[in-house]
């Protein structure tokens, strides 16, 4: 790779990213930053001032304890990317930051997980699978003398827990055995189910109404698109507060529940609205750049604290008025964008398939000072999930990729979320391998806009990784070369090896190991390795706790035993995906490079009738 394209993705790499975590009534912001290699929480004033809280080995995240002084907050962190999630506690004094040996444990067994749910002025709220390995209970804890009370311990993986008003109740929003569902119900003073378990639909962003009687959350419960709606503790009771035919309501609930945004979920994009609780609008929150929005409420409800991510914008923090939603710029994200680098802005498409669907897809194009030898050449580069979709937000891999000068389409195969209850089901178990035959109807558009079918590589991650994997196997004469990280080669091996608390759950979306053997070995990359003919460079964390390095080192072996060129990277201090800006530095241009090596030639692996 020449020296300065190898400059200009490590530039990109470089780039530091923000999260948004807490706000409190004074305006200051708990934030996430990787400043230091690793997201480490860091506290930002409303001028903008930064003091970083917490130097730890491994990525961390928190809240703050409301009202505390001097200020406390709960610290969330694990140990080389395992998940296994441990809550400490730090003050905002002069000792900051805090190094691993200095917090103070609060929750703390390295055996098991621990989420963060919530926090009050007097407790944490959190979940943990201790109990047996696999099942999610929610705990109380007193902040002050330790006591905790188990509130639920009846089973299932918890997604989110809203705790009442009253701190009496919890609202908890878990996943249902149908795909690309979830349930909610109550545990404590109140109890028992408000959405049907059964039923194929998804409930997410529960709030308690101001007066704890009922609950509003966006569902798609009886529709198509998700919509704001008030239930009855009971779930007899369904009011529409706000709705769209076309496309899906985000939702974000005030403290005090008087007040919440709204995101209009378009193509990757949200656009912010605030609205009085019983949906009457109050302002348009007006950004410079469309993105994706993450919202964190002040515990008085006056202002949101507001994480944008563009695909122009690496990722800006906004102080939003609640009442005007007036925005007041904290980080500007662009501000550390070199002078001399244009980030690529994609477009909007449907590619058409076959069988008649149409495959959301946006476009970066190739940056004009690329290497010309890459004219024509494109990288898909898939979502992970599968239950999840691509926004068009920065990606500094898909940046790099197109500042070389290779084209990037980033689709939303079927079985992608933001398109739809239909959409995201149509991928479900048996229908699986119709989404690996949206990558052909993809490579099938490719000269529609210009490129060149016999130069283009997959990319992917996770679920994505799985794709790219069954793509260079399952269709073997379209693809040049892969990129899989974390991905998943067998279906089985995957299900059998994954950690217990997860497996229940990813069969609802892949098939049973005791139903669906039999498929489940069909739909799988590893089948298929007689057909491989496509280099592969493939990443992986030793410590994965979703999908097993045993996936990657048995693609490898496979690949090494017939000879094919590959690359297998592992990192000892990653779990699924690489968290460390040193490790994405060594994986991520040995990657790219790889590819455009490939990709700047007429691909040796193709077939002479391709």
């Amino acid at each position: 790779m020449p020296r300065a394209a190898e400059s200009l993705i490590n530039a990109l790499l470089d780039l530091h990213s923000w999260e948004v975590y807490d706000v409190d009534a004074q305006g200051r912001i708990l934030a996430g930053h990787d400043e230091s290699g690793s997201m480490q929480l860091v506290e930002l004033l409303p001028d903008g001032t930064r003091t970083r809280l917490t130097a730890l080995p491994s990525r961390s995240s928190g809240r703050y304890v409301p009202g505390s002084e001097p200020r406390q907050v709960i610290v969330q962190h694990d140990s080389g990317g395992d998940e296994r999630m441990q809550l400490s506690v730090i003050t905002i004094d002069d000792r900051i930051p805090y190094r691993l040996d200095e917090l103070m444990p609060l929750v703390h067994d390295s055996r098991y997980l621990h989420g963060l749910e919530d926090v009050t002025e007097t407790a944490v709220i959190y979940s943990t699978n201790r109990r047996n390995g696999v099942d999610m209970d929610v705990v109380v804890r007193e902040l002050a003398g330790g006591e905790e009370t188990v509130l639920y311990d009846d089973g299932g993986y918890i997604g989110a827990a809203a705790v009442s008003h009253d701190q009496q109740s919890i609202a908890i929003t878990a996943l249902s055995l149908q795909p690309a569902s979830t349930t909610v119900f109550l545990a404590g003073r109140r109890s028992g189910r408000v959405t049907d378990p059964d039923e194929h639909a998804a409930h997410h962003d529960v709030a308690w109404s101001a007066d704890d009687q009922t609950l509003i959350m966006s569902s798609n419960h009886g529709r198509e698109f998700t919509a704001i709606v008030r239930v009855s503790e009971d779930g007899e009771q369904w009011q529409d507060l706000l709705a769209a035919d076309d496309h899906d309501l985000h939702l974000s609930v005030s403290p005090d529940a008087t007040a919440m945004v709204v995101g209009h979920h378009r193509d990757g994009v949200d656009e912010l609205t605030i609205h009085d609780i019983d949906g009457t609008q109050r302002a348009t929150v007006t950004l410079t750049r469309p993105g994706m929005p993450a919202v964190v409420w002040a515990p008085d409800s006056s202002r949101f604290a507001l994480f944008v991510n563009a695909a122009g914008d690496p990722g800006s923090i906004f102080s939003v008025d609640a009442r005007t939603g007036q925005v007041i710029t904290v980080v500007d994200g662009r501000d550390q964008l070199p002078d001399d680098l244009e980030l690529s802005e994609p477009t909007v498409h449907r590619v058409p398939t076959p069988d008649g669907e149409e495959i959301p897809c946006f476009v970066y194009p190739a940056a004009p000072g690329g290497d010309p030898r890459l004219a024509g050449a494109s990288v898909l580069h898939v979502h992970g999930g599968p239950e999840a979709e691509a926004n068009r937000i920065f990606n500094p891999v898909v940046q790099a990729l197109s500042a070389v000068g290779i084209t990037v389409l980033v689709p939303n195969v079927r079985g992608s979320a933001g398109y739809g209850k239909r959409w995201v089901s149509l991928d479900d178990v048996q229908k699986r391998l119709d989404s690996v035959a949206d990558l052909a109807a993809l490579h099938d558009w490719l000269p529609s806009i210009g490129l060149d079918q016999r130069r283009s590589a997959l990319w992917g991650g996770s679920y994505g990784g799985y794709m790219v994997l069954a793509g260079v196997t399952m269709q073997p004469q379209l693809w040049a070369a892969g990129v899989d990280i974390v991905g998943i080669s067998s279906l089985v091996t995957f299900l059998e090896n994954t950690s217990g608390y997860r497996r229940a759950y990813r069969e609802r979306e892949y098939g049973r190991l005791d139903r669906d053997r039999d498929f489940l070995v069909k739909a799988s990359p590893i089948t298929y390795l007689d057909q491989l003919c496509a280099p592969l460079f493939v990443i992986h964390g030793a410590n994965d706790p979703r999908v097993p390095l045993s996936e990657a080192e048995q693609i490898t072996a496979a690949l090494a035993e017939r000879g094919i060129r590959h690359e297998l990277r592992v990192y000892s201090d990653e779990g699924h995906g690489l968290a460390k800006r040193a490790n994405r530095k060594d994986a991520y241009p040995a990657a790219i490079a790889f590819l455009s090596e490939i990709l700047a030639q007429s691909p040796s692996c193709q077939p002479e009738d391709a």
